[in-house]
């Protein structure tokens, strides 16, 4: 592992990849953040490389939902644009009617009430609209431009998939920093205590799985389970 002011990286196949993660998992974990920032963390958790998805499909579509554009005060208050036009709509009926009874404070914040839900149906349209075509733009084009990335409060990281070492099979780039710098410097600390106790690494990986190879046609490690009596992982195979 290279570590340097952008953050912890490591070189080599998916299985250094799946571990880079799951360390610096574990060291986020240990230092308390599952508990202080659980959203943030759990957004990571979903996101990192595991041992049986494959890099073109399954980091590629995570990448696509954690990069699309997130939902506007309407969708998140569960209203189309649609419904905001008619309560819009509704406001502004309200405003003149207010007008003409003389409630000229009242016809004013009504009137406010009309123009925010016009604002957030064009809102709600517009996030809709670039929807549609942000996942295939991102998929088809960007992934062939740029590596897969994630970003959020807690972590920022990205993959890349490079030429070097073709002939043993794909090689990776993966880069994982964590924003803040008093944090950065407690799990710099844990995953240095990693590499003094853990003499062997075993990546978590699904008891079933759905394809024989990992990224990019590289051959998955063992399965692991949880020993619960000793509170590690251990290797097995079928």
């Amino acid at each position: 592992m290279e570590e340097s002011i952008s953050g912890f990286k490591v070189r080599g196949d998916w299985g250094d990849v799946v571990e880079h993660g799951e360390r610096i998992t574990r060291a986020l974990r240990e230092a308390g953040v599952r508990e202080a920032t659980s959203d943030a963390f759990e957004e990571w958790n979903e996101w990192r490389p595991k041992v049986h998805e494959r890099l073109g499909e399954d980091v590629s579509e995570k990448t696509a939902e954690q990069a699309s554009v997130g939902e506007g005060e309407g969708e998140k208050a569960g209203k189309t644009p649609e419904d905001d036009l008619q309560t819009a709509g509704e406001k502004l009926s309200e405003s003149y009617e207010k007008v003409d009874n003389g409630d000229n404070e009242g016809a004013l914040e009504s009137w406010k009430d009309s123009i925010d839900h016009v604002a957030r149906a064009a809102d709600s349209a517009s996030r809709k609209a670039v929807r549609k075509v942000e996942g295939t733009v991102y998929r088809k084009v960007m992934t062939q431009l740029a590596p897969y990335y994630f970003d959020n409060e807690l972590v920022s990281a990205n993959l890349q998939k490079t030429t070097r070492g073709e002939e043993d099979g794909p090689a990776f780039v993966f880069e994982v920093n964590v924003n803040d710098d008093d944090l950065k410097e407690e799990v710099s600390e844990r995953l240095a205590d990693f590499e003094d106790q853990v003499d062997r690494w075993h990546v978590d990986t699904e008891k079933v799985m759905d394809t024989a190879e990992a990224a990019e046609g590289v051959e998955p490690p063992a399965e692991t389970i949880e020993d619960a009596s000793e509170g590690r992982s251990k290797s097995t195979t079928n």
